[in-house]
């Protein structure tokens, strides 16, 4: 899956970084890409950002990244 569109290489927006890309997909899993992606991650509550954190940390420490 990708993350960003062919307007966004247009325009020379970069590819979003590993964590990006590994907070996209928890939003996904947890059914929360497409309010991200309408409002924003402002638009999240602090459960759910919370809850996406908490993943990511995890997710994390598994592959060793931290």
């Amino acid at each position: 899956m990708s993350f960003i569109s062919g307007r966004q290489k247009q325009r020379g927006e970069k590819a979003p970084e590993p964590k990006d890309i590994l907070k996209m997909e928890i939003a996904a899993e947890l059914g929360l890409l497409q309010k991200v992606q309408q409002v924003g991650w402002s638009g999240l509550s602090a459960a759910e950002t919370g809850r996406i954190g908490g993943l990511m940390t995890k997710r994390m420490r598994e592959m060793g990244m931290i």
